[in-house]
């Protein structure tokens, strides 16, 4: 099918009233609350080489992202939009591209084969298209929801943003297939709070936490480890903000980075600076997992409350830090140095309150697991009215940010706080949650939880590609289901979760042996993973299971920073009652598509300055 082309006056017509937009937002852009240098306050790279870069910004007014998509090296075309999990196929895009005589921008989507198709509704809006000194840059609009069934919702979690490169010129855009392009995708979170950043003390001081000169191993995936180590003395300090520090030129390397703090019972750690996983690591680094910062591709600087910080230093916390690095070399790029790390901003004036990180969730172990072959089974773990009416102060605490946390086969996280039975908001909920891509996010609001509510997070699997079960623990074929929630004022309470009782599990087990062969061994030696791996997993076993979860008692770890449980009876407790639940988020069209045209966009290139 021919491309239709609108007319020449129709063309101009349309541009010129994209232009006057693009002037509207960009004066609105730069009149916010926060001071932004530029207009398009998040840019990430999207390929390896950098020949891609995306800036964004958001208008909440407006209910509309608006991009700047900067090519370098431009060939016949672009592919750029969004998809479920990072594919290609059913991706909802935009495509820029020529026939030889003109170019053409228009929305679009690939269907299950990756056959590219132009969208009947024109939701990717074309304001500006313009050549500089750096390369062709587009900029275009696109609101959250569209009511379009082939475009993507924009939510508040994360992107999977998919690319594709056009070689040569079109005859029509019917003839792209995504699986014959040089292709990609970069995951971000592309609704950024919008919330005013808090002054920064006048005696803020500054300490750069870096791996020096690290030379980044060819080959796709490293975690770097780095142990450094404050100075001798270094007394009580709040951390009130940190940023990234990229070495330049690797951006498109440096994946997410995180700074822990080592134990305190250890006088020492001994130095160390390579892959994480190298058998030369000290064991001893493996006591240093007490978050200090985090930061993940396209993240801004993370600023505390006005009237909260996170100690470090003094009397009860080590000097030691370990400095955790992400490369992602999909080219196997082999030769190039790297300092990057994290700037931590501190002030020796403490704070109202001191922060705390309060962990939530499921306790890491092989009662909870999922059955292989599942497309989406969710666990859920409690944080019980009983743990927060005893552990928490009386004025309660607030939440102020939330990283989530799976392994390999997470799919969604969200979590929930509940009062009196009844669900009241969502704390943080990631929809399309990514294990490799793990950041920690400011929240749009601040979440109060007073003693007796109950928070309840629940994760969501994919085990398609495993034949045996999946469960709890530390490895990384197992599984995990954590918010690592940050709040002030910090309180004894450092982590409520829970796990089904362990005798309600082995009556699970006696059940499926009852059904099948007696195949399951339910001997006092058997261990629980070996228990699961032998469990025939038919219609049967696996709705038994998902129900167990549902309604058996839970054992509940409500604990002090001294991973010891506050006085009371834990074990064999009720499932809390949720008598009224939150509805589901449902998409929200955008106001008006007055100025949507009804085909692609013939681009005038305009030239500029950059």
């Amino acid at each position: 099918m021919q491309v239709p082309s609108p007319s020449t006056r129709e063309a101009a017509s349309m541009y010129g009233t994209a232009v006057a937009v693009f002037l509207v937002i960009l004066v609105a852009a730069l009149q916010g609350s926060a001071p932004p240098k530029s207009p398009f306050p998040y840019r990430i790279p999207l390929d390896p080489e950098g020949t891609l870069e995306l800036s964004w910004n958001v208008s909440y007014a407006q209910e509309t992202v608006y991009f700047q998509l900067l090519v370098r090296e431009l060939k016949a075309g672009v592919l750029f939009g969004m998809s479920d999990r990072g594919e290609m196929e059913n991706a909802d895009l935009v495509v820029l591209w020529t026939d030889g005589d003109s170019a053409y921008f228009g929305d679009a989507w690939s269907d299950q084969k990756g056959q590219v198709h132009l969208d009947s509704q024109q939701d990717y809006q074309l304001l500006r298209a313009q050549r500089t000194p750096e390369g062709l840059s587009l900029l275009f609009k696109r609101p959250f929801g569209t009511c379009d069934p082939e475009d993507y919702v924009i939510e508040d979690g994360t992107v999977h943003l998919v690319y594709g490169i056009l070689e040569e010129p079109l005859r029509a855009l019917e003839t792209i297939n995504t699986s014959g392009l040089q292709t990609g995708l970069q995951r971000v979170q592309l609704l950024k709070p919008n919330i005013s950043i808090p002054a920064l003390p006048t005696d803020v001081r500054t300490m750069e936490i870096r791996a020096p000169d690290v030379l980044i191993p060819g080959q796709v995936t490293t975690y770097w480890c780095h142990i450094t180590e404050l100075p001798e003395g270094f007394s009580r300090h709040h951390i009130v903000m940190y940023e990234p520090i990229v070495t330049e030129g690797n951006e498109a390397l440096v994946h997410h980075m995180e700074v822990f703090q080592c134990a305190a019972e250890f006088q020492s750690f001994p130095q160390f600076s390579g892959p994480c996983d190298s058998k030369m690591k000290p064991e001893r680094l493996n006591y240093c997992r007490h978050v200090l910062a985090a930061w993940a591709l396209g993240a801004k600087a993370f600023y505390y409350p006005e009237e909260a910080g996170l100690a470090f230093g003094g009397p009860g916390s080590s000097r030691f830090l370990r400095l955790e690095v992400h490369y992602h070399n999909p080219l196997k790029i082999k030769g190039r140095r790297d300092s990057s790390g994290i700037r931590l901003y501190y002030t020796a004036t403490l704070r109202r309150f001191d922060a705390g990180i309060l962990e939530l969730g499921l306790v890491y172990t092989p009662v909870m697991a999922v059955p292989p072959q599942e497309t989406a089974f969710v666990l859920s773990g409690y944080c019980t009215d009983k743990c927060t009416q005893l552990a928490l102060p009386p004025s309660g605490i607030h939440i102020f940010a939330s990283q989530l946390h799976t392994h390999l086969a997470g799919r969604k996280v969200v979590t929930v706080l509940a009062r009196d039975g009844c669900e009241m908001e969502v704390v943080n909920r990631d929809d399309h949650y990514s294990p490799h891509f793990q950041e920690i996010r400011m929240l749009k609001k601040v979440v109060s939880v007073h003693p007796g509510d109950v928070l309840i997070t629940s994760c969501t699997y994919n085990t398609e590609d495993r034949k045996l079960a999946t469960v709890g623990g530390f490895g990384i074929l197992e599984e995990m289901c954590v918010n690592y929630v940050h709040y002030y004022p910090r309180s004894q309470l450092e982590l409520c979760k829970s796990a089904v009782d362990p005798g309600f599990l082995q009556k699970f087990f006696h059940l499926v042996n009852r059904f099948n062969s007696e195949e399951v061994c339910t001997c006092p030696q058997a261990s629980v993973p070996e228990q699961f791996a032998s469990v025939p997993w038919n219609s049967f076993s696996r709705q038994v299971l998902g129900a167990l979860y549902g309604f058996a008692p839970i054992s509940v770890h409500c604990n002090k920073s001294s991973a010891v449980r506050f006085q009371g009876e834990w074990d064999r407790q009720p499932l809390p009652e949720i008598i009224s639940k939150l509805e589901e988020p449902s998409p929200h069209c955008a106001a008006s598509r007055r100025q949507s045209p009804a085909g692609p966009t013939v681009v005038s290139i305009g030239e500029g300055e950059g």
